[in-house]
């Protein structure tokens, strides 16, 4: 652990925040990031350091800091070496950020062109005293194109005593040219028992006394930023007399503790509106902001929803392990289904709270919302039990059977196949009454001259259930059943006929509307036409015979536009003139037409 003694170029006199105050200062006082700091060390013992270093990660992980380290490491007054000397002028300097070989820059105010030319010209200058001039940029993602551009020829070829380390929090804003020519880093958020750690020893070097659950509570806080946990941490400790414990850390941060976020979460779990919002009004008279409960919901019913699925207490990141138990039982209670719809809620509410005033308000909403949602998961049981039953009965699920259209049958339009051709005489066999030697099938008429030669034939299907007699009568419904038999790809074509005709014994003809003419030929199509053919042969279980008819297009009316004859100037000001209502507006305020507008 760093030297409390060391103040980070601080004056006597002066006070350095504990962020600064214990940052690592070395590779094995990197918490969280041993990936890095192994890497790094074995490139200088191996001498293997590149020109240029990309470190990646979210704020507070150590990127800055690892650039410092390695910048010692390079130009430690010894040589090259993974454990410098930190009581070196050279690492006292880089440490306080005053060395004139290590020159850090802020990526954000020194964005510009200019500033990148600047830099171009004082790469090739030697470094004073040391063997590296290193540049840390700060940020390096908010440089402009022109400066990336700017800086590309040099990042690929630097001097052989020019070394880049870059710091950003959004490696996906930076040119592929500039990735291209680093090695990168990632930094992963640090991990909360680290984080513990880590607070616990700053709070021994303090003198300070804390509990473990409120340097716990400090740790969820931080959400893996190691700054921000001990910034957190000096905040406490100014608030505290020298002992920590949960309450004063939840009074100070403004926060519910778990025992209020369970019992607000079983108040919505029993449907009780009214308990809950009693529970919400005590957490914010209690100090807790309504935005800050908002999001420890959400962090209490993503543990909420772990546990519901089989995680154990290890998985846990906003809420304490010791109400693993309980949140189990509230998930089995409630259900995962609803558990789910509870977080979409809750993540919603968030969104609308950041851009309104009235959070309290949406809050409340949202939980009476919540209090009265139904029962999801037995909902969704019930569909899986039915589903089960229905395999075990071998026929579909209903969940998975397909819509049908509850569509009444059009009556055909009056054609003169349809009203000269007789009904047939006896009815089609079926697969229950089998065809006896004497009795066949009608026999098709052939297509005769004047029709189309778009007609298609089929061999008998065999039929699957009761076959259904074609007749004028029933021609749009077994065309329905028919569409239901074929391929859902091949239905929301079939769908666009308009209507079937009855044309005789197993003939059906197609009507599509006239503006339909390219789904007609793509159902002409001979793999479409034949699919087609078997599902109608199959309902009414003999052989079908299908013709496509596109209907003539409806002619387009053409608006006749009728204007009433223009009026004059004078014939609109005496009309309106005319008018009571500006009469009464002249008399009123002593008014004086000047302009007629047409209205637009």
């Amino acid at each position: 652990m760093a030297d409390p003694a060391s103040k980070d170029g601080a004056k006597d006199g002066d006070y350095v925040v504990v962020a600064r105050r214990y940052r690592p200062r070395g590779f094995d006082e990197l918490v969280g990031q041993d990936h890095v700091g192994r890497a790094l060390k074995n490139a200088i013992e191996t001498n293997r350091v590149g020109h240029a270093y990309l470190f990646t990660g979210a704020r507070g992980v150590g990127k800055t800091s690892s650039a410092r380290i390695f910048a010692k490491a390079l130009n430690n007054p010894a040589g090259p070496t993974a454990t410098p000397d930190n009581a070196s002028d050279v690492a006292q300097a880089i440490d306080s950020g005053e060395d004139v070989d290590v020159i850090e820059i802020d990526g954000a105010s020194n964005r510009g062109i200019d500033e990148i030319r600047s830099l171009r010209a004082n790469v090739g200058v030697r470094p004073s005293r040391s063997r590296y001039k290193i540049y840390i940029i700060d940020e390096v993602h908010m440089l402009t194109g022109a400066a990336f551009n700017a800086l590309l020829k040099t990042l690929e070829e630097p001097p052989e005593h020019v070394k880049f380390i870059f710091c950003t929090t959004d490696p996906e804003k930076l040119p592929i040219t500039v990735l291209s020519r680093c090695q990168r880093f990632d930094f992963a958020p640090v991990e909360v028992s680290k984080i513990i750690g880590r607070l616990r020893e700053i709070c021994t070097a303090e003198g300070a006394v804390a509990d473990d659950a409120a340097l716990e509570l400090i740790a969820r806080r931080a959400a893996g930023s190691m700054r921000d946990s001990q910034s957190l941490l000096e905040q406490v400790l100014a608030f505290s007399d020298g002992s920590l414990d949960a309450d004063q850390v939840h009074a100070m941060l403004g926060t519910a503790d778990d025992i209020r976020l369970h019992a607000l979460a079983g108040a919505m779990a029993n449907r009780d509106a009214a308990q809950a919002m009693q529970q919400l009004d005590a957490a914010i008279d209690a100090g807790v902001d309504a935005g800050r409960l908002a999001e420890q919901l959400l962090g209490y019913f993503r543990d909420l929803m772990a546990v519901t699925v089989g995680c154990d207490p290890s998985l846990m990141r906003h809420t304490s392990a010791s109400l693993h138990d309980e949140l189990k039982q509230l998930g089995d209670a409630w259900g995962l289904q609803t558990v789910l719809a509870v977080v979409g809620l809750i993540d919603q509410t968030l969104v609308r709270i950041r851009m309104s005033v009235y959070s309290r308000v949406l809050l409340e909403a949202t939980l009476i919302q919540i209090c009265n949602l139904p029962d999801l998961q037995n909902i969704a049981n019930l569909a899986a039990a039915s589903a089960s039953a229905a395999r075990a009965a071998g026929s579909p699920s209903p969940a998975g059977e397909k819509k049908k259209l509850a569509l009444s049958p059009r009556p055909p339009k009056p054609t003169a196949p349809a009203a000269t051709a007789p009904p047939p005489s006896s009815p089609t066999p079926t697969a229950a009454q089998p065809e006896t030697a004497g009795t066949q099938p009608p026999a098709a008429p052939e297509p005769s001259a004047s029709e189309p030669a778009s007609v298609a034939t089929a061999t008998l299907a065999k039929p699957t259930g009761q076959a259904m007699l074609l007749s004028a009568a029933n021609a749009n419904e077994i065309w329905l059943a028919a569409i239901e038999r074929i391929e859902e790809v091949r239905q929301s074509l079939a769908r666009q006929v308009d209507h079937a005709e009855y044309l005789g014994p197993g003939k059906l003809r197609l009507v599509f509307p006239g503006e339909a003419g390219l789904t007609m030929r793509r159902l002409d199509a001979p793999e479409n036409r034949s699919a087609l053919v078997d599902a109608v042969s199959e309902v009414i279980g003999e052989k079908a015979f299908l013709e496509f008819h596109a209907a003539p297009l409806k002619p387009r009316v053409a608006k006749v536009e009728t204007s009433a004859p223009k009026q004059t100037r004078m014939q609109r000001m005496r009309e309106i003139e005319s008018n009571p209502l500006i009469r009464a507006c002249v008399d009123a305020f002593g008014a004086e037409i000047v302009r007629v507008d047409r209205p637009k």
